[in-house]
């Protein structure tokens, strides 16, 4: 009897575990930190800027979030405040060679006063939007409101505004564009 309870348990997670992936889970953000530097990894979700914000404020000594798997956002928006709280305090960013950052992750890394990526990190762009949204930034004309809080962004980040319609061309909402190390330079990824 126990041996079909333990069954009914594993398959019980199995299903959790596929819906959960069905239903486009992701796992939030979280942060480690270790001496001077806060570890993150997951996606940036709505909750990430407090959470950000609590853990830097146990952790006042931090100075820089190393990305090691921050594979982009379910909220730009969370992203961009999320990434305006790290510039606001003087923080670096870094990618170390194993890491991976794409879409919202990226805008979060280019926030860093300081960024460094080692040789071998990855880092990803495209269009924003979600996946079957009826008017990607692809799609929308140059001069349409939707663009103003990217370029903003990235204005108050130093990023010229060129790499904006970069990402854009890159690849559309539902692909990824993954960087070379002269697309990081020439859009002045690695700030001093």
């Amino acid at each position: 009897m126990q041996r079909v309870w333990r069954y009914l348990l594993l398959l019980a997670g199995l299903l959790l575990m596929t819906a959960n992936a069905c239903r486009g889970y992701h796992r939030p953000a979280v942060f480690f930190a270790e001496d001077q530097r806060l570890i993150m990894e997951g996606v940036i979700d709505t909750d990430t800027p407090k959470r950000l914000a609590e853990v830097l404020e146990r952790h006042p000594h931090i100075t820089t979030i190393v990305l090691l798997d921050v594979e982009g956002s379910v909220d730009d928006n969370a992203s961009l405040v999320a990434g305006r709280l790290i510039r606001e305090r003087g923080l670096a960013t870094h990618i170390p060679a194993a890491g991976v950052v794409a879409s919202g992750g990226t805008d979060f890394f280019l926030a860093g006063a300081k960024r460094t990526v080692e040789a071998g990190a990855k880092i990803g762009v495209h269009a924003w939007g979600a996946d079957g949204d009826p008017n990607p930034a692809e799609g929308l004309a140059e001069g349409h409101p939707n663009h103003r809080s990217h370029w903003d962004y990235y204005r108050d980040m130093n990023v010229p505004e060129a790499f904006y319609w970069f990402t854009l061309k890159a690849a559309p909402t539902e692909s990824m564009h993954w960087m070379t190390r002269a697309e990081m330079e020439e859009f002045g990824f690695f700030a001093p």
